[in-house]
């Protein structure tokens, strides 16, 4: 095991593809493959285009799927693997106590670390810091730009609230069937070569490696 990613780069699926051999059995015998993950977003496609059932667990929990290598298993009844004698593991026999989690936490977790972290934080960094931008307050929207676009309504979108008025002559934009969400129709994450959104961008110009 080792840390490719934090936060937002992990939920979005961006720590990395699948082995290609993977991802090819995975298309080709339309399977249901399933993630496990401690973040917060376990619906189809979040964390990766191809898995599409994905469960929620604790870290360590996370840790105990992957070397089980699969969500089919009791672990009360069945073990993770087998030792250097070939006895079985389970579970329970790698499982922290509450103590040694404790020993953990006053070790690592300390104060100072968070109180270092946030003393800097709006200063940035040197490459965030040489960026170059328009000096502005507002943003510069850029007409081209494939990335973000100006939403309509800020045009004519003023200081002051108007009144509420009730919704009229209002249609559907999009009607879907069952577990399609939004990191289908514009994700948030790794863009799959044979999606709408991957058609979108390559119509601009666009080459996957950019997207």
């Amino acid at each position: 095991f080792d840390i490719v990613g934090y936060g937002c780069m992990t939920c979005i699926g961006n720590s990395g593809p699948l082995p290609e051999e993977v991802g090819n059995a995975i298309d080709k015998g339309d399977l249901v493959a399933c993630g496990v993950l401690s973040g917060n977003r376990n619906f189809e496609g979040r964390i990766h285009p191809l898995t599409r059932a994905n469960y929620l667990a604790s870290p360590p929990l996370v840790i105990a799927y992957a070397l089980a290598g699969t969500v089919l298993i009791d672990f009360e009844t069945e073990p993770l693997g087998t030792n250097a004698e070939g006895k079985p593991v389970f579970l329970r026999d790698i499982w922290p106590s509450r103590d040694e989690i404790q020993a953990v936490e006053q070790q690592c977790v300390v104060p100072a670390m968070f109180n270092d972290v946030y003393s800097r934080i709006s200063k940035g960094n040197s490459r965030w810091n040489a960026l170059d931008i328009p000096q502005s307050e507002l943003y510069s929207w850029d007409d081209k730009s494939t990335y973000i676009k100006e939403p309509p309504f800020f045009k004519t979108m003023t200081r002051e609230l108007s009144s509420s008025e009730g919704v009229k002559d209002a249609y559907v934009l999009l009607n879907l069937g069952d577990s399609v969400t939004t990191d289908h129709i514009s994700p948030a994450g790794s863009i799959a070569r044979n999606s709408a959104a991957a058609r979108y961008l390559s119509a601009r110009g666009l080459v996957p490696r950019e997207f």
